[in-house]
């Protein structure tokens, strides 16, 4: 791999510097050197590699799978013990539904929910469509049921793929 001239470190410097982060969370303010004009290739380099993320790890369900179980999901070897379907509803009736399915799922011993919200359409704002799937996630981790999730994963393409989301429940 060969080495970025100085024009193209310089032009890549600026291109980096326009991305912002997907996470709703803002990152912390990159160290004073990153920001410096880009003429010296040392500070070239230590723009260029990837920085640890500064964003600080919230307590929210999905890093307690083990490995066994991510095969298991990614393949789409694993069937859901209940399935709840958000099309059509709106905000109020999807979080009411999410936690009523939860607590019954809890009580009966599930232990994978498969939670339909729908694909983003291409060409449409996430601001007038996708509200409930954007807002899952926030969902689960403040659900009163959040310290019974284990894992939140994207479901395999047979389950809905992008439009659904697979919930491990703790047993």
């Amino acid at each position: 791999m060969r080495s970025l001239s100085p024009e193209e470190a310089e032009l890549w410097a600026r291109v980096t510097a326009t991305i912002a982060p997907l996470s709703r969370e803002r990152l912390a303010t990159p160290p004073a050197e990153t920001q410096t004009p880009v003429a010296n290739p040392a500070i070239v380099k230590a723009a260029i590699r990837p920085r640890s993320p500064a964003m600080p790890v919230r307590p929210t369900p999905g890093l307690t799978l083990d490995s066994s179980w991510d095969r298991k999901l990614r393949s789409g070897n694993v069937e859901p013990d209940r399935v709840l379907d958000l099309h059509g509803f709106n905000l109020d009736q999807a979080w009411n539904a999410i936690d009523r399915t939860l607590e019954q799922s809890i009580a009966r011993g599930d232990r994978v929910v498969l939670l339909v919200t729908g694909h983003h359409r291409a060409g449409e704002s996430p601001i007038h469509r996708g509200k409930i799937r954007a807002a899952v996630h926030d969902w689960l981790a403040a659900s009163r049921h959040a310290s019974r999730i284990a894992a939140v994963r994207g479901a395999h393409r047979r389950h809905g793929g992008g439009g659904s989301l697979y919930i491990i429940l703790r047993r």
